[in-house]
């Protein structure tokens, strides 16, 4: 498959015989489509982080970090409840946040899927939440991620 293929049709990297519901902590990564640059303004990014409070409040996670790069959104997750999904939280979320976009600006906001990293006990969330919040350095947005216009905690304050 050749790149140009991978960006029309992206793997669905879910783990096959896994669940994704309950007492987990997921790593997430959304892309925009044809990864477009468009995390770039308050006017953008505030009402999409909007539909990502209401709808991870309306399937059990918290957000414990987030950060919306110019191409790409990172998200860390804790599932508050057994019956958390995080495929059904993510499908809503594209949803309500892409239509939104769509109703708006006449273009697709998310590429289809997402990738997710399922954290393992000994994975420490402060590491995760570390690397999500310098990526506007390593990227060369900012020298100091509190610099940062679009990242935050929606469980704490950073």
């Amino acid at each position: 498959m050749t790149e140009k293929d991978e960006q029309k049709h992206p793997k669905r990297p879910r783990i096959k015989h896994f669940s994704y519901e309950g007492y987990f902590a997921y790593f997430l990564t959304v892309c925009t489509h044809s990864k477009n640059k468009l995390f770039t303004s308050n006017e953008i990014v505030e009402p999409i982080l909007k539909y990502l409070k209401e709808t991870s409040l309306q399937f059990g996670f918290q957000i414990y970090a987030y950060c919306f790069m110019p191409d790409h959104l990172h998200i860390l997750v804790l599932a508050e409840n057994v019956n958390a999904s995080l495929k059904n939280f993510v499908k809503i979320f594209k949803q309500k946040s892409g239509y939104y976009f769509k109703q708006k600006y006449r273009i697709k906001l998310w590429q289809p899927s997402f990738y997710d990293h399922i954290l393992r006990r000994r994975e420490s969330l402060n590491s995760i939440a570390e690397y999500i919040f310098f990526n506007p350095i390593r990227k060369k947005l900012v020298k100091n991620y509190k610099e940062y216009p679009y990242l935050g905690s929606l469980m704490f304050n950073i």
